[in-house]
């Protein structure tokens, strides 16, 4: 059974309760920013959610996710700003479809699906969420980057290609004609967006500690000929290729992910040259208050890593 969501419109809920930030005006001489990095760019700020550690249900990120479109499109037809907004989290694990998709992708009953299966306005195939696997919400308006979707698309790979290699010496590369990240046969990171008027939103998820064994469920991104792969199990295959054993040498999977999590967010605002809004890291830590909700607990503690994240 396919599950639609009806987004309840609120910029915030159920996470945080302060207004994002509003820019000063309007940029009128909005400039292109470059996969290569440029100093003499301007930067633009960035909000930033970090729940990285948190597994956070599809439907409440989704429903957060458009609330935050429609206020900065609401914003935008006045003439106004507003700051990017980046969100990372992790999800329970969920199917998703996007607008266009095949359900001859899905090797299940479409009635009797083996855990929640949503159909999104995103574009491409089926994918999997779940526990280990980072992902990156970036909703950006790109008049003030570069209007151009193959640009956005490439510099999300970027993102996660620059990240792989600055954190684990990982190799990652493109495959001429398919979206997402590549170690070879495998499928690291997938990609998937919905853009209106000209703001973004969806995005990308990466495997770093993640179970592979749900994709044998889909036809990932509609690729049969093609693995998922993991940045644990590429360790694994690396430590155990030099007759090491593996448990000796492969850090815990928090560790992996919060390391992920960092170069992600460090290669992010160096593709895109933005400032996190950094007091929101701040503001709180999700948590579980009972099976069936989930909400926002005011803390002053940071809860992922220190702050260093500035080349």
């Amino acid at each position: 059974m396919i599950i639609w969501v009806n987004p309840i419109l609120s910029s915030s809920p159920p996470y945080f309760t302060q207004t994002p930030s509003k820019l000063p005006g309007k940029n009128h001489s909005c400039f292109a920013s470059s996969i290569v990095s440029a100093s003499d760019i301007p930067r633009r700020r960035c909000d930033f959610y970090d729940l990285h550690k948190e597994l956070v249900p599809y439907a409440e990120a989704w429903s957060w996710q458009n609330a935050i479109v429609e206020e900065k499109k609401a914003l935008s037809e006045m003439d106004e700003d507003l700051a990017d907004s980046l969100i990372v989290l992790q999800h329970h694990p969920v199917y998703t479809l996007g607008a266009g998709s095949s359900e001859g992708f899905l090797n299940f009953d479409v009635k009797n699906p083996p855990v929640d299966l949503y159909r999104t306005e995103r574009g491409g195939e089926v994918t999997y969420h779940g526990p280990g696997q980072l992902v990156m919400y970036p909703i950006i308006n790109l008049r003030y980057h570069t209007m151009d979707l193959h640009w956005y698309l490439r510099s999300l790979e970027e993102v996660v290609i620059r990240a792989l290699s600055s954190a684990f010496a990982i190799e990652a590369s493109r495959i001429e004609g398919l979206t997402g990240v590549w170690v070879g046969n495998q499928k690291l990171a997938a990609i998937g967006i919905k853009v209106s008027r000209w703001i973004t939103y969806h995005g990308l998820a990466l495997n770093v500690t993640t179970d592979t064994t749900p994709f044998q469920h889909i036809v990932p991104c509609g690729i049969r000929d093609r693995q998922v792969g993991s940045v644990k199990g590429l360790l694994k295959e690396k430590i155990l290729s030099k007759g090491c054993r593996e448990d000796n040498h492969l850090p815990d999977d928090q560790e992996l992910i919060d390391v992920a999590n960092k170069s992600l967010i460090t290669e992010f605002c160096e593709v895109f040259q933005v400032d996190l809004g950094i007091d929101l890291h701040e503001k709180g830590v999700w948590k579980n208050s009972s099976p069936a909700t989930s909400k926002l607990a005011n803390t002053t503690t940071v809860p992922s890593y220190e702050l260093d994240i500035q080349k």
